[in-house]
């Protein structure tokens, strides 16, 4: 399976595309923005594309032909304003599903935030609400096409060595989950089928993570 990893040179992506090229196979493209970005991925023996996500779909469709699924892992960060979050958490994450569709891709995992539903729209802080409103319209967007899809939601995001072990339900308590175990996650999403057109939250746990994934 060759897996087009979109927000690659994030720390989730960068988890990701390391375990891609780890595993039989399993091969990574990596997206990119710059350059300079290059070399982490080429060590690990990556193929590179450079696209920019505020840039046009054609670009996107290009970086997906020849792919057999697409992960995407992008955010705007906590540092930058609800202009960033809305052209990188919702409209990139749009284009590249509408690139998806063109290029024929039919296989894509999208990475959201733990919670999008309108009701947590209504109750985030004002701080947050641009992101929450972001990542709820992207994920509308996605269960509205003929995509197979997953989408995980994530708890808060640590730097934690990952463990393995998570716990992964429609619904789960709030908690949090290191991005190294949101890699596994994402990866054991690609391995299991039944995981398709499925959305499940996801949290450090007591379960393997092939487990916890083949069991929902």
């Amino acid at each position: 399976m060759k897996v087009l990893v979109i927000g690659a040179n994030g720390q989730v992506g960068k988890h990701l595309t390391k375990m891609i090229q780890e595993k039989d196979h399993f091969e990574a493209r990596a997206m990119i923005r710059k350059e300079e970005q290059k070399a982490y991925f080429e060590d690990l023996g990556a193929e590179t594309v450079l696209v920019d996500l505020e840039g046009e779909v054609e670009d996107m469709v290009k970086a997906a032909e020849g792919i057999d699924a697409i992960v995407f892992t992008a955010g705007s960060g906590p540092k930058t304003g609800p202009d960033k979050t809305i052209t990188i958490d919702l409209d990139a994450a749009v284009k590249t599903i509408q690139a998806a569709e063109k290029a024929g891709v039919k296989r894509y995992v999208m990475v959201s935030s733990f919670d999008t539903t309108r009701e947590e729209i209504q109750n985030a802080p004002e701080s947050f609400k641009p992101y929450v409103v972001a990542k709820h319209y992207a994920d509308e967007w996605l269960r509205g096409t003929g995509l197979d899809f997953t989408i995980v939601h994530p708890g808060g995001l640590t730097n934690d060595e990952g463990t393995g072990k998570v716990q992964a339900d429609v619904t789960v308590d709030r908690g949090e989950i290191a991005r190294e175990d949101v890699a596994r996650v994402l990866l054991a999403v690609l391995e299991n089928d039944s995981t398709i057109r499925k959305e499940f939250q996801v949290i450090g746990g007591d379960t393997e993570v092939s487990e916890a994934v083949k069991s929902l």
